[in-house]
């Protein structure tokens, strides 16, 4: 077995000149080769194109804007690594990130993706947006968050890739969809990530991330229905 597979990093990226340089960064000060760097710029229209390309060590893609899902999916089809991770544009990594969740998984290759801890911080000068809890900046939490996700390839074959109908909780969805498969994976117990508070941030939009929330869930209530009740089917057949 391959202990040192090589890993492809997936970044979707949207007017994300602000804090690019420093996610970018983190990835190429891990602490662990071989590793591709794709950058997806969903149509961008400030400097982010100019900053990616600045490093010549990034694959830099653009398309039309068609949201983080659609760039995800675009970074993953291009993707020549075994594993592959994801970073958002205004987080960053710890510099064994990669090293940590990789050594796991070629320990346990029965698991077909890991994710780690966090921690939030509040970009110095940004006021805590109205919908963040503030005593979350206090806590390690554990991150079903794309930024976490270090996953085999055989986990996007399984859990399908991510929902391109879905502008926002397109994460939640995906994490759904494998739970609900009992994808085996497993939780790093170290914070390995860094994520971005700011002014900016898409997921403090609680008014408009509730009902798209509520659609995720209904919609893995529904597969849990629907696996119980074919479980039941097979149940009787077996007995009958």
């Amino acid at each position: 077995m391959d202990n040192h597979p090589k890993v492809s990093v997936v970044m979707p990226v949207y007017n994300a000149e602000r804090f690019l340089e420093d996610a970018i960064g983190s990835v190429l000060q891990q602490n662990y080769s071989p590793l591709q760097l794709i950058v997806v710029d969903d149509g961008s229209t400030d400097g982010t194109g100019e900053i990616a390309r600045r490093f010549e060590e990034v694959c830099y893609l653009r398309q039309e804007n068609a949201g983080p899902s659609a760039a995800r999916n675009k970074g993953i089809a291009a993707a020549d690594g075994a594993i592959l991770a994801f970073l958002d544009s205004d987080d960053r990594w710890t510099p064994d990130k990669l090293a940590c969740q990789i050594g796991h998984m070629m320990q346990h290759p029965e698991h077909l993706f890991t994710i780690a801890k966090f921690r939030y911080f509040l970009e110095p000068g940004c006021p805590i947006p109205s919908s963040f809890k503030p005593e979350l900046l206090e806590r390690e939490l554990v991150g079903r968050i794309p930024s976490t996700l270090v996953a085999r390839r055989a986990a996007f074959e399984t859990v399908g890739e991510f929902d391109t109908s879905l502008r926002t909780g397109e994460d939640v969805d995906w994490f759904a969809r494998a739970k609900d498969l009992e994808v085996p994976m497993a939780v790093i117990p170290k914070v390995l990530l860094h994520k971005r508070v700011h002014d900016q941030n898409a997921s403090a939009d609680a008014a408009a991330n509730t009902p798209l929330l509520m659609k995720v869930l209904q919609q893995s209530i529904r597969r849990q229905k629907a696996r119980q009740e074919q479980a039941r089917r097979e149940g009787g057949e077996n007995h009958g």
